[in-house]
């Protein structure tokens, strides 16, 4: 079909939709209003599945965006008015496109980050893509910060939960040969261990003399707490908000070093 035969079928069905939802506001049989409306559906199904269709191939099934396509139409027939001016259509889509993009931010998610993170996704995506038409290639974590008013961390953040919408299969072939699943360390691997015990080593000499004798009295000598309490002057108490800051501490260094 082409373009302008399009336009004039498009329009003509757009003003048999208005002709009916015209008489839906002048009817008072409840019976009649239904009907109406129920043809009102069906002849603007096509736009609903249009809107569905622009977002597949992001995760969610094709079936599954047409539902919630098609029920928002519905929706969206039940509360438009004749009188408010722009049309149905232009009623309609916003009105469609919303709950596609609501059912992408409540359902889409395979590891569900914080709302907070996944709003600043959609910033974040908006920032970069404006940056790139801007200085002409990628903009850096910084450049984006900078322009958001936001830490480079919260960007970093905002730019990682992506994987979990549609994180990579371990199954997906490489181009060196095998799959993903088979360049992960074995836990087993002696270069694996080694790297952890030189991670490992490395935060405990960031330690303070006192934190790192804390450790050794714990971890090694394996004393209570109370003991340890009493062989440095202080609380049990103590000791244990001592060990939390410590354990706080060596998991934020390799967490650094695994980044």
């Amino acid at each position: 079909m082409s373009k302008t035969l399009r336009s004039t079928v498009t329009g003509e069905r757009d003003q048999v939709v208005e002709g009916l939802l015209d008489r839906v506001s002048v009817t008072t049989d409840p019976a009649e209003q239904r009907r109406l409306r129920a043809q009102v559906v069906e002849e603007m199904l096509p736009l609903a599945d249009g809107l569905a269709h622009r977002y597949s191939g992001r995760g969610i099934e094709r079936d599954d965006l047409e539902q919630v396509a098609r029920t928002a139409l519905v929706a969206a027939v039940d509360r438009y008015h004749p009188d408010s001016g722009a049309g149905f259509v232009a009623f309609a889509v916003p009105t469609i496109a919303g709950e596609l993009k609501r059912h992408f931010r409540d359902c889409g998610w395979v590891v569900r980050p914080p709302r907070r993170v996944q709003e600043l996704r959609a910033e974040v995506v908006v920032a970069e893509e404006s940056l790139r038409h801007r200085l002409g290639r990628e903009a850096t974590v910084a450049e984006v910060a900078d322009l958001m008013e936001c830490e480079p961390a919260d960007v970093e953040s905002a730019r990682l939960c992506g994987s979990g919408f549609r994180p990579a299969s371990l199954d997906a072939p490489v181009l060196a040969g095998g799959t993903e699943g088979d360049r992960l360390a074995d836990v087993g691997d002696f270069y694996h261990r080694f790297e952890l015990h030189t991670d490992l080593r490395l935060a405990l000499d960031s330690l303070g003399e006192r934190d790192r004798r804390v450790v050794r009295l714990r971890f090694v000598e394996e004393l209570t707490q109370s003991e340890i309490g009493s062989m440095l002057g202080v609380s049990q108490m103590q000791v244990s908000r001592i060990l939390s800051r410590i354990l706080r501490q060596l998991r934020g260094s390799l967490d650094v070093v695994a980044a």
